[in-house]
């Protein structure tokens, strides 16, 4: 077996996290979305630094902890004044940071992620073409999706998604061994081989 070419890509999130957690507003669980809004509160010579979320149904908002009594001196200029500023891009880094919520013991909202499978250019030596422009009967190709977000979807959902079949279909051409499919959970990486022949080509 010979590869044609191997093609690199990123599974990116569109938007921050939600999170579900317990509302003193509502008395129940609800979720709560990144307002993309810091609070940044000096206390002597320490700082403490939070993102702000705000529940999808009452609107009553939380501080989740970024920094705690932290000296400015351990913070970079370009964060501190992101944090000032309200920076939207710094916002989306702690808002899709899986070790941001895990250290405030927050839950994931993980039903209703959107994402996109995004090429990785660099990566890759023929960028910019549909999987199945470049197979042909006598090769195949090798993809490798990297999941650097740790977003939880389904392995075949977004293989299915990235060839553009259904997943009856490819199921159909695992069990022919027309794919195969190698999933890294340690690393967060997916890795398809896909024949020509599945494309009928």
């Amino acid at each position: 077996m010979s590869y044609l070419n191997t093609i690199e890509y990123n599974i990116i999130p569109l938007h921050s996290f939600n999170i579900i957690r317990n509302c003193s507003g509502c008395k129940r669980k609800a979720i709560s979305q990144n307002t993309n809004q810091f609070r940044v509160n000096a206390n002597g010579n320490k700082l403490d630094v939070w993102l702000i979320y705000q529940c999808e149904n009452c609107k009553h908002t939380q501080n989740i902890t970024i920094y705690e009594r932290m000296k400015p001196d351990q913070i970079s200029s370009q964060e501190y004044v992101g944090f000032l500023s309200n920076s939207q891009e710094l916002a989306f880094e702690y808002g899709t940071k899986i070790q941001f919520f895990a250290k405030n013991k927050m839950e994931i909202d993980w039903s209703k992620i959107a994402y996109q499978i995004k090429e990785r250019v660099e990566e890759t030596c023929i960028p910019n073409v549909q999987v199945k422009d470049i197979i042909n009967e006598s090769m195949c190709i090798k993809l490798v999706i990297h999941n650097p977000y740790y977003l939880k979807v389904r392995d075949e959902k977004v293989v299915s998604e990235l060839l553009g079949i259904s997943r009856s279909k490819m199921k159909e051409w695992i069990e022919l061994g027309r794919i195969a499919i190698v999933s890294n959970r340690e690393k967060h990486i997916l890795s398809v081989i896909v024949e020509g022949e599945a494309y009928g080509l």
